[in-house]
C-alpha cells in the first residue's frame, strides 16, 4: 500500500468516527441563546470538510466511496444497536436496560432521519464541488469546498431535522431549529475551511 493508499484510509476512518459519532449523539439537543440545536453538529460538519478534501485529491468516485462506506459503517451500527436492545438483560449488568433503553432507543428513528439526509448532503456536496472545480481548476479551493457545503449542508439538516422532528413538534418550531442549526454547521465548516487548506498544502 502507497503512502496516497494509506492517507485514504485514514481520511476514512476519520470520516467514518465523524459520521458515527454524530448518529450517536444527534437526539440529544443542548441550548445555546434561546436557541435548541442537536449536539451531533459538533462532529457532523467535518463529514464535509473530508469529503471534499477527499474529492479535491481522489476525485468524485473516491469520495462516492467515502460516503457509501460511511453509510454501510452507520447501517452495521445499527443493526448492533437494535440487536443489543433486544438482548435480555442480566441480573449483574452495570448499566440497566431501562438506561440503554432510554440512550440507544431513539435510534431507529434518527437513524433513518439522520442517514437519508446524510447520502442526499453527501451526493449533492460532491457533485456541487465537481462541477466548481470543472469551472476554477485548481484555483479558488475556498469557492468550491463553500459552496458545496453551503448547498450539501442545507439539504442535509432539512431533512434530518424534519423526519427526526415531525409529529412531535410543530412546522415553525421544526423550522426555526433547521435555521439555527444551518447557521451552526455553516458556522463550523467556515470555521474549517483553514484545515482543508492545511491538508491541500500536506498532501500536495
Amino acid at each position: 500500500m502507497d503512502r496516497k493508499q494509506r492517507l485514504y484510509v485514514w481520511l476514512t476512518g476519520l470520516f467514518v468516527a465523524a459520521l458515527l459519532t454524530a448518529d450517536l449523539i444527534g437526539a440529544r439537543f443542548f441550548r445555546v441563546a434561546g436557541h435548541d440545536l442537536s449536539v451531533g453538529m459538533l462532529a457532523f460538519p467535518l463529514t464535509f470538510v473530508l469529503t471534499d478534501v477527499v474529492n479535491e485529491f481522489f476525485g468524485p468516485k473516491g469520495a462516492r466511496r467515502l460516503t457509501f462506506v460511511g453509510l454501510g459503517a452507520a447501517l452495521f451500527a445499527f443493526a448492533i444497536i437494535n440487536l443489543a436492545l433486544v438482548m435480555p438483560e442480566s441480573p449483574t449488568s452495570p448499566l440497566p436496560a431501562a438506561t440503554f433503553q432510554t440512550v440507544f432507543g431513539w435510534s431507529t428513528r434518527l437513524y433513518v432521519a439522520s442517514l437519508s439526509a446524510y447520502v442526499i448532503g453527501q451526493l449533492i456536496d460532491i457533485t456541487v464541488f465537481g462541477a466548481l472545480r470543472r469551472l476554477t481548476g485548481e484555483r479558488f479551493l475556498w469557492a468550491r469546498a463553500t459552496g458545496s457545503t453551503l448547498i450539501g449542508q442545507a439539504l442535509d439538516t432539512f431533512v434530518v431535522t424534519t423526519v427526526l422532528l415531525w409529529g412531535t413538534q410543530p412546522m415553525a418550531a421544526i423550522l426555526a431549529v433547521v435555521r439555527d442549526s444551518y447557521l451552526i454547521k455553516i458556522a463550523i465548516a467556515l470555521g474549517l475551511t483553514p484545515v482543508i487548506y492545511g491538508a491541500h498544502g500536506l498532501l500536495k
